[in-house]
Parts: C-alpha cells; sequence; structure tokens
C-alpha cells in the first residue's frame, strides 16, 4: 500500500464514508489508541494500584505471622525466662533498704569508710529525687586517706545487704600531701504502690 501524503488533504469529517481506504485505517487506528489509553488511565490503572497495595499488605501479613509464629513456638521458654525475672528482680527489691533501715545506711557508710582506714571530713543526705517508679537518695561523701584506703572503701560499699551505687569521684591531692576524694552515693526505695514486678517482652501477654 502506497502512502500518499496527499490523501489526508481536505478531509471531509461530514463525509466519513467517503474518505480514503488508507484515511480511514490510519483514522481507525489513531482511535483505537485513544481507546486504549483511556481504558487504561480510567480502569486498568487504579486496578494496577489496587493491585500493588494488596501485594503490599500480604508481605506485611505474612512478616506479622512469622514474628507470631516465633512467639508461639518460644512461648514456653519465654514464661520460663519471665519466672526466672520475677524470682530475681523479686531478690533486688529485698536488697532495697526500707524506709526503718534509711537512718541506718549512714552508719553503714561511717563503717566501711573507717575500716579502710579513711578520715571522714563529711557525710550527709542530700535531697531526695523522685523518679516515675522509685524515690532516689543521695549521700555526699568527702574522705581523705591514699589510693588503696579508697579502693578497700569502694570494695566495702559493694558487699553491703542493701544497695548503694557511688558516683561522681572527685579526686585530688591535699595540703598534707595525702588525697582526698568527693563522692555520691545512692540507694533507692521503690514508691509506695509502685508495679513490683517487670514488665513483659514486647509480643507477650
Amino acid at each position: 500500500m502506497n502512502l500518499d501524503l496527499e490523501q489526508f488533504n481536505d478531509i471531509d469529517f461530514d463525509n466519513i464514508g467517503g474518505w480514503p481506504k488508507l484515511v480511514k485505517i490510519v483514522f481507525a487506528a489513531f482511535l483505537s489508541l485513544c481507546v486504549i489509553g483511556a481504558s487504561y488511565y480510567l480502569f486498568i490503572s487504579d486496578s494496577l494500584d489496587q493491585m500493588e497495595a494488596e501485594q503490599q499488605k500480604e508481605i506485611q501479613l505474612r512478616e506479622d505471622f512469622e514474628t507470631k509464629y516465633r512467639l508461639a513456638v518460644n512461648l514456653k521458654l519465654y514464661r520460663e525466662q519471665l519466672a526466672e525475672m520475677e524470682i530475681q528482680f523479686a531478690e533486688l527489691l529485698k536488697m532495697l533498704p526500707s524506709e526503718n533501715e534509711m537512718p541506718g545506711l549512714l552508719d553503714d557508710l561511717t563503717f566501711v569508710a573507717t575500716d579502710a582506714g579513711l578520715r571522714i571530713n563529711s557525710l550527709d543526705w542530700d535531697n531526695e529525687i523522685e523518679r516515675d517508679f522509685y524515690i532516689e537518695f543521695p549521700i555526699k561523701m568527702s574522705v581523705e586517706g591514699n589510693y588503696h584506703q579508697m579502693g578497700h572503701m569502694v570494695s566495702g560499699v559493694a558487699k553491703l545487704p542493701r544497695i548503694v551505687s557511688l558516683h561522681d569521684f572527685i579526686i585530688k591531692q591535699n595540703d598534707t600531701g595525702g588525697l582526698s576524694m568527693d563522692i555520691l552515693a545512692k540507694t533507692y526505695r521503690f514508691k509506695e504502690g509502685a508495679e513490683l514486678t517487670p514488665p513483659a517482652k514486647k509480643g507477650q501477654k
């Protein structure tokens, strides 16, 4: 079929039936392309987007299923671990001083420091600090001695029957050639009515 561009000149849209055969074929092809393109954007495009969204949802559901399956398989182990954690947590609670034992901690720290051979310059409570579920009780200490004596005191504090942590060590040489150490000791007590069991792991109830 020879392409004669002159056939496209002076096309009469009021007499489509009288168009040359080649013009009819080109116009039909162009119209078909327009219909196919419009159908794609109006119908198929939305369906493809919906299908892609469903595929992503399926992937997420598969990942959720695998996660829950692993939790279900290890549920017995998690429960055993949780029970062990609760026992350990209860033991730690016993090591926290009660309200009646708080004043005696100063005596314990005094004994530990003097037993190590240190000279106590000051030892007193600082302002308590409220946390979410416990209260922090700081104790400011200032002592003098040598490195070995200070190390002996730190070891003695770690052996106390009640939890006392040591923070903010500042050691410097004093005027007599010895060493002085400022230290912040902290002990803790749970608030009344606070939850006394450790939180379950994510995914457990």
